[in-house]
């Protein structure tokens, strides 16, 4: 067949991948193997091998031992729920991050001071190398861990008061907006952005699956008029998640 500018190996690779996603090849479907590709496609047993390797690393097709290689199961994506802000009564942080209703779980907390990377500085507007609290999430619901978040606060706001660590404290695990309130800081405004990326190691190692597997992140601001009082990422599997917007028509 021809296979135009594209190496071989990637044009293979986008066939299997589009019979995977129109369930040609089902959940649990044996991929050809590495003899029944160079077959089909007319190619070598290198190109063969590249191409499986490419499903490989996208987390498409898993070995099994002594048996071949098949189509991984994909799992009914869970949604995370986006829409205009409202106070949650008696909220955790999973209803916070408006997750899936049919999900409930716990999480792991840990707050640290730190200086502010000059990403983090920009999105706070703060000068270069000022303080922080960072606080990192992890969520965990079924038995596993769903869901990463790292938030930090400007810290010439926070710092010395009762809510200088988000998880501890009279107001701990309240929310931004709450919290903020305490000290007499109303916040009016959340900027998100929603990107995807490659998966680092270290959050692969945590959520399951492979370095370079896709995530969604959502880049979360929370302002006081002008004045950024937090921001975050949140970061999901992107095979698990599905993010829903529910926005109010002016």
């Amino acid at each position: 067949m021809p296979f135009g500018d594209q190496p071989a190996y990637l044009r293979i690779a986008d066939d299997l991948r589009q019979q995977i996603a129109d369930g040609t090849l089902p959940p649990n479907a044996k991929l050809p193997s590495q003899a029944g590709i160079r077959a089909r496609y007319g190619v070598s047993d290198t190109v063969a091998l590249e191409a499986r390797k490419v499903l490989m690393a996208e987390g498409l097709v898993e070995g099994r031992s002594g048996s071949g290689t098949y189509v991984r199961e994909r799992p009914v994506p869970l949604r995370l729920f986006r829409s205009a802000y409202r106070t949650l009564g008696d909220s955790t942080p999973f209803r916070q991050e408006q997750a899936d209703e049919r999900q409930s779980g716990t999480w792991e907390a840990s707050s640290e001071r730190q200086t502010a990377s000059p990403a983090v500085a920009e999105r706070l507007g703060l000068e270069r190398d000022e303080a922080v609290m960072c606080t990192r999430y992890v969520f965990r619901a079924g038995g596993g861990p769903v869901m990463l978040s790292t938030s930090w606060e400007p810290l010439r706001l926070t710092g010395r008061t009762p809510v200088m660590l988000p998880e501890e404290g009279p107001l701990g695990g309240r929310g931004v907006v709450e919290r903020m309130a305490a000290i007499d800081v109303v916040v009016d405004n959340v900027q998100e952005e929603v990107w995807a990326r490659p998966a680092l190691a270290a959050e692969a190692a945590v959520l399951g699956g492979q370095p370079g597997h896709g995530v969604l992140v959502i880049t979360r601001t929370f302002r006081s008029g002008g004045m950024a009082v937090e921001t975050a990422d949140i970061i999901l599997p992107a095979d698990r998640y599905r993010i829903s917007y529910h926005l109010p028509v002016r």
